[in-house]
């Protein structure tokens, strides 16, 4: 699914331009975004959170050629869904 694919299914349950749906979309991913860029936590009831993780130094390993190498830390965004969204996908 595409973000144009989001404006579209808004515009059909909604009926507002998709000039507007779209201007809304876009800040509610700016706002998600910015968030996470200040390195916040993100929790949206039902569906699920963004969190913001750091992840520490390690070893690891090419599986091609085993040759072991240093993946330095990194800061990432893990997605957890939440309870009623497993519950759904699981039904």
């Amino acid at each position: 699914m595409t973000k144009a694919d989001i404006v579209e299914t808004v515009h059909e349950k909604l009926g507002l331009t998709k000039k507007d749906i779209s201007k809304v979309v876009d800040e509610v991913f700016d706002a998600i975004r910015g968030n996470i860029l200040d390195k916040n936590n993100v929790k949206i009831s039902g569906f699920g959170n963004f969190e913001v993780k750091k992840r520490g130094r390690r070893i690891g390993r090419n599986p091609k050629t085993g040759v072991e190498t240093v993946i330095e830390p990194r800061t990432v965004v893990v997605f957890r869904p939440s309870q009623i969204f497993k519950d759904e996908v699981n039904d």
